[in-house]
């Protein structure tokens, strides 16, 4: 009798241990199955992260190039022209101008070096020759003087920059930059009349 209670009991010890058995070893697969196919995913879209940009820069027109690297040196103008208007101008109107073209310049530039990153192209780091020079000519003006030749600049600079955004929104070959040049246009011309503005304040 001692036996045969045993005997139940033993099994009935090995069926509560194989009830709990697959839930734990359902557990545990479903663990290991969930982090492979996020490693492998995230190891696809780096290589097409890699593969990408090499495509889109051998894609890019001379239109597009072109307009790229335009657009990073005269952004690049602007914010360091603007800073000079915001503490070097004796008007308050040239001030606020000058404030605004760094703030707007500013997130214009932040966005296309964010395509150029994306599509693997290398923009130009700084000022070229000609644009170091207006630069410097504008740094050794002083009051008014400052004044009208910081407006006069950004008369004449913001004309030429509508011009070609205009020209790579129509005529750019890849779709992100032309998305960018059309949707900054708005904010050039809300800049040459501004410029404008801040020119007649100061004559």
């Amino acid at each position: 009798m001692k036996n045969l209670v045993v005997t139940l009991f033993a099994v009935a010890a090995l069926t509560a241990c194989k009830k709990n058995e697959p839930t734990s070893s359902s557990q545990s697969p479903e663990s290991t199955t969930i982090s492979p196919p996020a490693e492998s995913g995230m190891t696809v879209s780096d290589s097409t992260k890699m593969t990408e940009p090499k495509d889109q820069i051998t894609s890019l027109s001379d239109q597009d190039k072109k307009f790229a690297d335009a657009a990073a040196k005269g952004g690049l103008m602007e914010v360091m022209m603007g800073d000079l208007a915001a503490t070097n101008a004796e008007n308050s109107t040239v001030k606020s101008l000058g404030a605004m073209m760094v703030t707007d310049h500013t997130k214009a530039n932040d966005e296309l070096k964010k395509w150029a990153s994306g599509t693997g192209y290398t923009l130009p780091a700084g000022l070229d020759a000609e644009k170091q020079k207006m630069y410097d000519d504008l740094k050794a003006k002083k009051g008014k003087d400052f004044d009208k030749k910081y407006t006069d600049l950004m008369v004449s600079d913001h004309k030429k920059d509508i011009e070609e955004f205009k020209k790579e929104a129509a005529e750019g070959k890849e779709s992100s930059l032309k998305s960018f040049a059309g949707k900054t246009l708005p904010t050039l011309e809300h800049h040459l009349k501004e410029s404008e503005k801040a020119k007649n304040t100061v004559k």
